[in-house]
């Protein structure tokens, strides 16, 4: 489960930020996991909840964003929605696509404390 590791990168990058911004702790946590990330949000979820306790993500509302895979079809010229890798275009269904968007696990924004 690939999940935990990332849920421990999560967790570093914010520690690092709070150890830059002098915050002692995270009441909410926004982040992007996009379809084509290849990532299980349910998992990652799980994984975040199990490490809280006793870090600066303890108490936090985590929220996880999953925005629409995006792909440029090659034949159509055209940016489409792409559900999942291996899906075909859905306007002329063909399968030379490039994924464009929807890739990526990323923090979008945190309102911490300082208290």
């Amino acid at each position: 489960m690939h999940e935990a590791s990332l849920a421990g990168g999560v967790l570093q990058l914010v520690e690092d930020t709070a150890a830059r911004e002098r915050f002692s702790r995270v009441l909410s946590l926004r982040l992007e996991a996009g379809q084509l990330a290849g990532i299980d949000v349910r998992a990652l979820r799980f994984a975040l909840d199990s490490l809280a306790p006793g870090t600066l993500l303890e108490g936090a509302a985590i929220d996880i964003e999953e925005p629409p895979g995006q792909a440029w079809c090659l034949p159509c010229g055209q940016t489409v929605a792409l559900a999942q890798r291996g899906d075909a275009c859905p306007l002329c269904q063909g399968h030379q696509l490039q994924p464009t968007g929807g890739m990526d696990l990323r923090v979008l924004d945190m309102q911490v404390s300082d208290d």
